[in-house]
């Protein structure tokens, strides 16, 4: 049993640019000693993804690369394309569209403001709450 958090952007900010949400749920990951798997969408969400987690906050640093590396298991944070296979963390950020159906203790859904991707969501929350998880809601 899993427990999921959805996080339902809503905030300007986060409207704006939603993986900066996803930054900040990695920092906070990578503060609690989490090691943590970001499911992307795509191999471009991936690169955009790396590109902005180098640069959201000049102050911190947060080890991560898109995973095919040979420090892959060893790398705090792994942005992890659809094509690509690696083994289960702790923790799964997931912006896929379908459920995370691998082991992970903790997963972290983030669901963008436009209405059509809500859609989606729910179909997400529905399997995992049939699946037995634990579930809970934050509007970002």
């Amino acid at each position: 049993m899993a427990k999921v958090d959805f996080y339902l952007i809503d905030a300007p900010r986060f409207r704006e640019q939603p993986l900066l949400l996803v930054c900040e749920l990695a920092r906070k990951a990578f503060a609690a000693e989490l090691p943590t798997l970001i499911f992307c969408q795509s191999q471009a969400q991936a690169e955009e993804l790396d590109t902005l987690l180098w640069e959201f906050d000049e102050d911190s640093f947060l080890p991560h690369q898109v995973c095919g590396d040979a420090d892959d298991d060893v790398t705090a944070i792994l942005l992890v394309p659809p094509e690509l296979d690696t083994p289960m963390r702790k923790l799964v950020i997931n912006l896929r569209d379908e459920v995370v159906s691998q082991n992970a203790e903790m997963i972290k859904e983030v669901v963008a403001a436009d209405p059509a991707e809500r859609t989606g969501s729910r179909e997400r929350w529905k399997a995992y709450q049939a699946r037995g998880d634990v579930l809970r809601k934050f509007d970002m």
